[in-house]
């Protein structure tokens, strides 16, 4: 039947028949934007076959993604990752095959200045996504193992040379002279101190958000590592609980230091670590009451109201 179709075929020359029944069509793998995910999926699939990496270079007006944004394929026609609001990322993938069956790397535009007329970005703007058909898994590999250690990293993609390879990490992902740098920072650890019902809120959300989660009790000896991907939540009723970790948060250099506590307990928080010869500029980097939505009255609305608090501080310093 299959021979059939493709002798019934006219004007059509055999092998381009073959090649477009050969062809897999692009399917979504996995519902991740995850960096890590993203690239262990591609190292997964460099073991198996062909892999190409797509990623997000220009912005013409609004976009739902950052710069940096990736996409994996497999030369199967599975692919994760986003570079937009998912209503593009079929597409992306359809070219990352040509590619990979070219092996040549290309890049391509969507939305506003774009030659597709029919791919239309909802957000009404443009981008610009480059396509690198990848040739091993070391850059990756490092990137992925810096971020286990907890440091940022940086790529650079040369277009010229269809190269990829580790740099310093740049301060945010952009085009510089020939060629794209993107920056990978460590995801948010969230540092729970207190055994409340509170707490267990906070460090379930945490973790269905992808962030890692540290909780600590007052009867433990040692003290969780402070780095500046750090949150620390401190969910105590009591200013004598709070005081090891507390210190410990304001003598580091934590994103986020946020306490339990009304608008008067938190004055006595202040009046007790000014006593302490804590510099005022340390103590202002206490939120408190913790939160973004002001007073709540259930542990649930409590965590979502912290992590958000999380979410937002994060983003004015690492936008």
């Amino acid at each position: 039947m299959l021979h059939e179709d493709i002798t019934a075929l006219p004007d059509i020359h055999p092998h381009e028949v073959s090649e477009a029944v050969v062809r897999p069509t692009p399917v979504r793998s996995l519902l991740t934007d995850d960096v890590e995910e993203i690239f262990r999926f591609a190292i997964r699939e460099l073991a198996r076959g062909r892999v190409a990496l797509a990623t997000l270079v220009e912005i013409r007006g609004g976009a739902a993604r950052a710069l940096g944004s990736h996409v994996v394929i497999a030369a199967d026609g599975r692919f994760c990752g986003y570079v937009s609001g998912g209503c593009i990322e079929a597409a992306v993938a359809a070219e990352a095959l040509d590619a990979l069956s070219e092996n040549k790397d290309r890049e391509v535009k969507y939305g506003e200045g774009s030659p597709f007329f029919d791919i239309v970005l909802p957000c009404g703007g443009g981008i610009t996504v480059s396509i690198h058909v990848l040739h091993g898994t070391k850059v990756l590999s490092q990137v992925l193992a810096e971020l286990d250690q907890r440091r940022s990293a940086g790529l650079r993609y040369t277009r010229s040379r269809e190269q990829l390879e580790i740099i310093e990490p740049p301060e945010r992902a952009g085009c510089v002279d020939d060629g794209f740098e993107t920056i990978y920072r460590p995801r948010t650890r969230v540092l729970i101190s207190g055994q409340s019902v509170e707490a267990e809120r906070v460090a379930s959300i945490a973790n269905s958000s992808g962030h890692e989660v540290v909780a600590y009790t007052t009867r433990e000896s040692g003290l969780p590592d402070i780095d500046q991907y750090t949150a620390v939540v401190l969910l105590h009723h009591d200013l004598d609980a709070e005081q090891r970790v507390l210190h410990a948060a304001l003598r580091s250099n934590a994103f986020y230091i946020g306490a339990l506590g009304s608008t008067r307990t938190h004055r006595k928080r202040v009046d007790r670590l000014d006593s302490s010869g804590f510099p005022k500029a340390q103590i202002h980097r206490i939120k408190a009451p913790i939160g973004m939505f002001g007073p709540t009255r259930d542990a649930n609305s409590l965590a979502l109201s912290i992590l958000a608090d999380v979410a937002a501080t994060r983003l004015s310093i690492y936008a």
